[in-house]
């Protein structure tokens, strides 16, 4: 197919370069075809970025935007020089597709389908705060505040002026390509629509780390003291328990022995009852003898 299905404006992605903060960059994306086109975003660096969709389905002679934002960075790039690259793969759809639709497969070539793919290079432009060079209409402009007494402290001993990284020009800057291929050799992987925290000031994260310990430790050792009255509660309470099991078996063995007494008791009072009336028997018998021979 040699019909372009996707044009792309601005062709590049520019981020106004700050640090500790983060930028952003609007891209368009124009069918230019009769068909339903279906998009997807990838980067060499997808930690790095967050695009908001990353996927897509744009109707005939319509437009879609995208927006890529680039997270609070800690340090500058050297000459403010960015490798990184994006990859805008599109495929044309049947009629009436939805996004739900879209499937990584949908953008293999093994599928024998055509997909077009258009690279994206990131560029960082300084703030026009800072005392940089700055791309205007292909010229090169400088910063009026930084003038030549700056540039006098960065002479070295050996008479070779040390020109300052904010300086250097790049070939890209005065409108020439570069002599050598600086296509990053890293593979696109697919970017996700997450944003991630900002990263604050190293010292003040540091402190915040140290704090979030302190108070860490604090809750730690909370927790630890009321553990150890809670355990110490168990023991009482088990040694409380252990006291009235050995009072309760003192009480049964003091019934038992009890019980034992009293049936003794019961047993020797059954045989005593059989004696008085053999005795009173007995005495009668006697009484009647002696009336009988007292009386003939």
């Amino acid at each position: 197919m040699t019909t372009e299905l996707l044009q792309t404006e601005p062709a590049e992605l520019r981020f106004v370069f700050e640090l500790k903060k983060q930028s952003s960059c609007l891209i368009q994306l124009v069918n230019k075809v009769d068909q339903y086109i279906a998009f997807k975003v990838k980067t060499t660096s997808p930690k790095k970025y967050c695009v908001r969709p990353n996927t897509g389905i744009i109707r005939p002679n319509e437009t879609c935007d995208f927006t890529v934002t680039m997270q609070a960075q800690r340090a500058a790039p050297p000459d403010m020089q960015c490798k990184d690259k994006f990859l805008i793969q599109s495929t044309v759809i049947p009629f009436g597709a939805t996004e739900d639709d879209i499937t990584s497969d949908m953008f293999s070539k093994d599928s024998g389908k055509f997909i077009e793919e258009k690279k994206l290079r990131v560029v960082l432009i300084s703030p026009p705060s800072s005392p940089v060079l700055l791309p205007v209409n292909g010229d090169v402009k400088q910063d009026p505040s930084f003038d030549e007494i700056n540039l006098q402290k960065d002479r070295v001993p050996t008479g070779v002026e040390n020109m300052p990284p904010s300086l250097k020009v790049s070939p890209e800057v005065k409108g020439f390509e570069p002599a050598q291929d600086t296509r990053d050799d890293r593979t696109y992987e697919d970017t996700v629509t997450r944003y991630t925290e900002n990263v604050g000031d190293m010292k003040s994260e540091n402190g915040d780390v140290q704090l979030n310990l302190a108070e860490d430790s604090e809750e730690l050792k909370s927790k630890l003291n009321i553990m150890d009255s809670k355990l110490r509660e168990a023991e009482a309470t088990i040694m409380m328990l252990n006291e009235e099991r050995r009072m309760n078996t003192k009480e049964k063995d003091f019934f038992k022995r009890e019980l034992e007494v009293l049936k003794k008791k019961i047993n020797t009072k059954g045989v005593q009852t059989g004696f008085p009336l053999l005795f009173v028997c007995m005495v009668a018998l006697v009484s009647v003898a002696v009336g009988y021979y007292v009386h003939p």
